[in-house]
């Protein structure tokens, strides 16, 4: 046993009290004589350790650190460019089949709630970041993100070195890659199954649609409510085709005034017809658009006989149901901050966009109109042919979580069942 005394100094800068001797501050220093080693068996490490890895098709391995749910998955591997919004990411379903990897370095800052989720439940494969927050700060927050995916049985990863990726990505393309925190399995087996396993030609909108017909009534949340100045007063039937679509888009249709029934992506186009829509929405969602052939002979039936409004999956949709053709990106679009040109105003709007195909321009037949072009790569990035009053866009405009930018294109919809309704 060791025993001390400590007596403060004088500061140079004042006058010090007269010590008491006799209260003095004691305090006593117990050593141990057991080994470092039982010491480090005893006491638990303050941080955490590398214990998952991500291996890529390409060979290469990327060592890194779990959080949400353990075990081995596979999936494509994109990277995603938004800077906020990670939770209305998560929760979208044209994710299905996929890894996410957020470019923005760290995540997690503002926990989650159950007000910003876009789906029922998160359908990516995992999560990819570079630091995850330790602490979170918002006023909404009621979860972490990593017990949120935890419950939800969705694996993420940390401490990875995400720009690496992404340039490995951007120079190669998107890459299959297995998660797995599980130590019995060898690289070589991981990177057999990533080897193994494709995403092309997999019809992926059937696992995230919903099964029966349901009437949508939810608006906008006032709170976030941008356009209350707005006044519709013709209210419209919409049936929405639900291919993976957001929560928020049927809320920006419903702040405009529609009637909205939900159907599954497998609802016949007669059943369609007879509930005499005013207008059609075929929605977002994942995947290839030529793996889904009945999701394409639906669209045919339908187009010419309502107004349609195709967005992202359903832009594509659309495409191939006017006999053109999509092709898979190298590397795709994700993000909240993608440069679009209106080539009909001139205008330059920033969009949400996620999907890894696009129409091919030069097949669309003639009467075909492209209206909107991706500034990053000049992609197809909307169309309109008013003879048969379709127009569709291949991004996001619900702002959730992108930019207010192409709120417009729900008004536009509206006036094209407007014009239609008048002259029938």
């Amino acid at each position: 046993m060791v025993t001390a005394a400590i007596n403060v100094k004088p500061s140079p800068f004042c006058v010090p009290k007269p010590q008491n001797p006799s209260k003095l501050r004691v305090f006593t220093l117990r050593c141990s004589s057991a080994t470092a080693n039982a010491v480090s068996d005893l006491v638990e490490r303050p941080w955490k350790t590398s214990d998952a890895r991500l291996v890529l098709e390409d060979g290469s391995i990327w060592r890194a650190k779990s959080f949400g749910a353990s075990g081995t998955q596979v999936g494509e591997v994109v990277f995603n460019t938004s800077l906020t919004g990670y939770q209305e990411i998560i929760t979208d379903p044209s994710y299905a089949g996929q890894f996410v990897l957020m470019t923005n370095p760290q995540i997690g800052n503002t926990g989650v709630n159950f007000d910003d989720e876009e789906s029922r439940q998160c359908f990516l494969g995992g999560l990819v970041i570079r630091s995850l927050s330790i602490s979170t700060s918002n006023y909404r927050c009621s979860e972490t993100l990593g017990d949120y995916l935890a419950k939800r049985n969705i694996m993420g990863i940390y401490d990875v070195d995400t720009r690496a990726i992404t340039r490995r990505l951007r120079q190669d393309g998107s890459l299959i890659g297995v998660l797995s925190t599980e130590e019995t399995k060898t690289d070589e087996e991981l990177l057999e199954m990533s080897r193994s396993w494709d995403i092309v030609g997999v019809d992926l909108i059937s696992g995230v649609s919903c099964k029966t017909p349901h009437e949508w009534v939810d608006k906008t949340n006032s709170e976030w409510e941008f356009m209350s100045n707005r006044k519709d007063k013709v209210a419209f039937r919409v049936v929405a085709y639900d291919f993976g679509i957001k929560s928020n888009i049927l809320r920006r249709l419903a702040s405009y005034g529609c009637k909205i029934t939900v159907v599954p992506s497998t609802w016949p186009a007669s059943e369609t017809l007879k509930m005499k829509p005013d207008g059609v929405l075929f929605s977002n969602g994942p995947g290839d658009p030529s793996a889904v052939p009945y999701a394409v002979e639906t669209v045919k039936e339908i187009l010419g006989k309502v107004p349609v409004f195709g967005i992202c999956m359903g832009h594509q949709l659309l495409g191939l149901a006017l006999g053109g053709a999509t092709f898979k990106m190298k590397f795709g679009h994700h993000g909240g901050n993608h440069p679009v040109r209106n080539l009909r105003t001139g205008d330059v709007e920033i969009s949400a966009q996620n999907h890894n195909y696009a129409v091919d321009p030069k097949s669309l037949p003639d009467g075909v109109e492209v209206t909107h072009v991706n500034l990053n790569d000049g992609s197809c990035a909307g169309l309109a042919y008013p003879a048969r009053s379709i127009m569709s866009i291949q991004y996001h405009p619900e702002a959730s979580p992108g930019p207010h930018d192409s709120d417009y294109a729900f008004r536009e919809f509206i006036e094209l069942m407007k014009r239609v309704k008048v002259n029938a």
